[in-house]
């Protein structure tokens, strides 16, 4: 960077400068700050440099005996060529010789690879002994999770970019890979309903899936479940379709119907085998949703762009998703103090790492198993030129959205146009997919005003628009730099809507920071007050919420006077309707769940009826 501005001699250079950083920093962010740490493994140039001299042993060769779907691995190692840039990666399945690869036609490949498959996590041998270049001997610990194969470990000198491959570890494996794991709740399409999915290694012809629940100390009852999966050719692009292919398994989802308002019910994901016998999960509970306009307390967690990491360092020298594990370590800390979640958009970052989607289910299924985990998408999830994105960049690796609608389940309509209402109890939100065109006149922007048009206000007060991108007000640098503080187009097509039907606010990711913006129509703040609103609703709330656990992102230097509060930390956002009168919003930081900055709402019915600048119903002069 220094020598970056050191070549801006004069202020027509420093113009110039301050252009190309724009560009820069519009391109970092479309890879996430930063580029994913499987991506910087040229694995398709390994050589084969197999060492009599050198070895590498992993133990216990079965993990899970008791159950368990995630187990820590001893890998030893030996080399009597030790080198700085050494690493170790971790496959699976554990064959992941050229045998595996696929037809190499359309590919683009130059050569067949000897290793056509990127590894689902690595370390650096010298990670947990700085003398392995001197004494070639190393032990590392690795956090391995249930994905349905077997794994093995390998040995590779010449570093990332010019990998070859030294030593092979014997093979270890799950004692039932197969096994159902990583339940993820959400919201049916009715507001009586719960769907579970999960994934497994079990296709229909092997095993039916169904879950097993019902009300806590109660009658069990048995719902059947669908089951989806995917393939490379699904995929649009590479790494996706090359070497950051895996198979994902069978993603399955069950409905769970007629549930009784707040009941707690309690459930077990099941599969029947072709020979009578059964294969069971844990047993995991939850928290029916309330009535819609039910009177009770209800609370809400919404946040963008956390990402995974991983828990025995793998991976994360370049410091990937700095605070993600800081966000699901909190967000489980206070797990009874919540009832559903929202991530809006930006989930594991995989980038085309099919394998990032496991891990990432596992890092969160404490709270995906407890509390409806509602998604939206994000460009990370979505974008891929010429597949119907809005935007014409690679940011999903080629994935073009397909792992995101497949593993998880929302009340879509079209789950490939990842827009939805949802119901839950004194809230009505309205989710916005802002990878897809939302202007006037598209069939998005219908959708958005249908949902926003037809809640009721006198039983669901608290109306909620979100969406990926900041569609409304943010201040942080790019966009500054572009002089919109927005998503170019965003305001200007929705802002009317939001007017029309007195959205109370709008939540936002893909910047990485908390920002609060002022209740606000066409540029102006509608109401002087920092911390409490009470009365008419004269404009919208816009908050930044995508400080979830990605590169953080800075402020413009000068502040918009709409901009009410701007942290650059991780954290999250808390909404708490206590009643149909009162609402409460938190900013919490992941580091120690304490409250850094919060409004409320308070008014009546009537207030939600008044007329409004550019929000009035028409009136007749008869009497």
């Amino acid at each position: 960077m220094e020598g970056f501005f050191g070549n801006c001699f004069n202020m027509i250079l420093l113009m110039l400068c301050f252009t190309n950083l724009s560009i820069a920093f519009a391109h970092s962010h479309m890879n996430g700050f930063g580029e994913q740490p499987l991506a910087k493994i040229a694995i398709h140039k390994t050589v084969l440099a197999l060492h009599s001299s050198a070895s590498i042993i992993a133990v216990p060769f079965v993990l899970g005996t008791k159950g368990e779907d995630t187990q820590w691995v001893t890998v030893e190692l030996e080399s009597p060529i030790p080198s700085v840039d050494d690493w170790v990666g971790v496959f699976s399945p554990a064959n992941f010789n050229s045998a595996t690869c696929p037809d190499t036609d359309g590919i683009g490949w130059v050569e067949e690879p000897y290793i056509c498959t990127a590894p689902i996590k690595y370390k650096y041998a010298n990670y947990s002994n700085r003398n392995y270049a001197k004494t070639g001997k190393a032990i590392l610990k690795f956090q391995l999770i249930n994905q349905r194969a077997d794994f093995s470990f390998a040995l590779f000198s010449g570093g990332l970019s010019d990998p070859r491959l030294v030593a092979i570890s014997n093979s270890i494996s799950f004692a039932n890979p197969k096994a159902p794991v990583y339940p993820r709740l959400a919201l049916g399409k009715s507001w009586d309903e719960m769907t579970v999915t999960w994934t497994s290694g079990y296709d229909i012809n092997e095993a039916v899936p169904f879950v097993e629940w019902g009300p806590k100390g109660g009658k069990k009852t048995r719902s059947h479940a669908g089951t989806l999966t995917f393939n490379r050719n699904s995929m649009c692009g590479e790494p996706a379709r090359t070497v950051g292919w895996r198979d994902p398994g069978f993603i399955h989802t069950s409905f769970l119907k007629e549930l009784w308002p707040n009941f707690r019910y309690t459930y077990k994901l099941g599969h029947m085998l072709s020979n009578g016998s059964y294969v069971w999960s844990k047993k995991y509970s939850f928290k029916a949703s309330p009535y819609p306009g039910q009177n009770s307390l209800q609370r809400v967690i919404i946040f963008g762009d956390m990402g995974k990491a991983e828990r025995d360092g793998s991976n994360e020298y370049a410091d990937y998703q700095p605070g993600s594990l800081n966000t699901t370590d909190q967000l489980v800390k206070d797990l009874e103090n919540y009832d559903i979640v929202f991530h809006i958009g930006d989930m594991p970052y995989a980038n085309g790492y099919i394998s990032q989607w496991d891990q990432f289910t596992a890092q969160v299924q404490e709270i995906s198993s407890t509390v409806p985990y509602m998604i939206a998408s994000g460009n990370h999830e979505r974008d891929w030129p010429n597949t119907g994105s809005f935007y014409d960049t690679p940011d999903s690796g080629g994935e073009c959205g397909v792992p995101a609608e497949t593993m998880y389940y929302f009340p879509a309509e079209n789950r490939a146009k990842f827009w939805y209402k949802a119901d839950y109890g004194l809230f009505r939100f309205c989710i916005a997919d802002s990878e897809h065109d939302w202007r006037e006149g598209s069939e998005q922007y219908k959708f958005i005003e249908h949902c926003l048009a037809t809640v009721d206000r006198k039983h669901q007060p608290w109306l909620i628009f979100s969406a990926h991108r900041p569609l409304g007000y943010s201040s942080n640098l790019w966009y500054g730099m572009e002089g919109s503080f927005e998503e170019p187009m965003g305001r200007e097509s929705l802002q009317k809507l939001w007017q029309k039907y007195k959205v109370d606010i709008g939540f936002y990711g893909h910047v990485h920071n908390y920002e609060r913006v002022c209740p606000i129509y066409q540029n102006q703040c509608v109401n002087e007050e920092k911390h409490h609103y009470s009365g008419t609703v004269n404009g919208t709330i816009h908050v930044v919420v995508g400080g979830g656990g990605s590169h953080l992102s800075d402020f413009t230097p000068s502040p918009p006077i709409w901009s009410l509060y701007r942290d650059v930390d991780y954290g999250f956002g808390k909404l708490t309707a206590f009643n149909h009168s009162y609402l409460l919003f938190e900013y919490k930081k992941s580091s120690d769940g304490e409250v850094y900055d919060s409004f409320t709402i308070s008014r009546d019915y009537r207030d939600v009826l008044a007329c409004v600048h550019d929000g009035c119903e028409k009136t007749t002069l008869a009497t």
